[in-house]
């Protein structure tokens, strides 16, 4: 295995933002490969002098043109009118990540419905 010498500068460091990401490294797994097979020319089954910086740099510039591409963008897609043009096979692939990761509410708004939930037994209970 050849030796490879990093000459760039490291990246700058996170300023706390976190966009979202409507990929998963393992999820996705097989969309990836046939990613860099599509737009690099790169099997990664074989490749075996790629770090890992190296593959988070050319994941990161995978275009809408590739599968994962495609899939990312159905899964990113919030123009109404859009999602309404989609085909079954899109609004199925959409639907899927959505309800996958979709954020359960905060401990805040929990306690608030039980609550409610509790208020409207007692007022079940008085009135029988």
């Amino acid at each position: 295995m050849k030796q490879r010498q990093e000459t760039r500068a490291p990246p700058p460091k996170a300023t706390g933002f976190k966009s979202p990401s409507f990929y998963d490294l393992f999820e996705d797994y097989d969309l990836i490969v046939a990613s860099f097979a599509t737009q690099y020319g790169i099997r990664l089954q074989i490749e075996d002098d790629m770090d890992f910086r190296e593959f988070a740099q050319l994941l990161t510039g995978l275009n809408g043109d590739t599968p994962l591409g495609n899939v990312v963008r159905i899964r990113s897609e919030t123009d109404p009118k859009r999602i309404k043009d989609f085909s079954p096979a899109e609004r199925l692939i959409r639907d899927r990540w959505r309800e996958k990761h979709a954020k359960a509410p905060s401990l805040a708004v929990q306690k608030s419905n039980a609550a409610a939930l509790v208020g409207a037994f007692k007022q079940i209970a008085r009135n029988n």
